[in-house]
């Protein structure tokens, strides 16, 4: 498991200046445990919706749509957490349009390429971290 996790890669925005465009880098993500959230969020989606969850990350500057504020997923779906949809997604199982790649999310091949019980505890714990992030 530990090794599938080190050739997944993680994007990263690497600034080249106001007047330059941004580019995407691609490097091997930090090993994390599936028994910490917030350690998950921070190396798998913070990159690009920000630490905050408000769509401000690094990366965010370098993508052709500007990333979900992930705090306002319950607020769009008239006050209700959609947690079938933000676990289907999470896993990649669910297309997401308005990004025009299956690079969002990203991290859907690393988790289905995990053991089951393994995969479905990291997700577990990232729906329920952004369920706790509404406001």
């Amino acid at each position: 498991m530990l090794k599938r996790m080190l050739v997944a890669v993680m994007m990263l925005a690497v600034s080249a200046g106001v007047a330059q465009a941004q580019t995407v880098k691609k490097e091997p993500i930090k090993p994390t445990s599936a028994a910490d959230a917030k350690k998950m969020f921070d190396s798998y989606c913070a990159v690009c919706h920000g630490k905050d969850g408000k769509g401000g990350g690094p990366a965010a500057k370098a993508l052709a749509k500007a990333p979900a504020d992930l705090t306002k997923l319950s607020a769009r779906n008239n006050g209700t957490f959609p947690d079938v949809h933000v676990r289907r997604y999470i896993e990649g199982l669910d297309e997401v349009a308005a990004h025009g790649s299956r690079d969002m999310p990203m991290w859907g091949d690393l988790f289905r390429s995990l053991n089951r019980d393994t995969a479905q505890i990291r997700i577990a714990g990232l729906a329920e971290y952004l369920k706790a992030m509404q406001q």
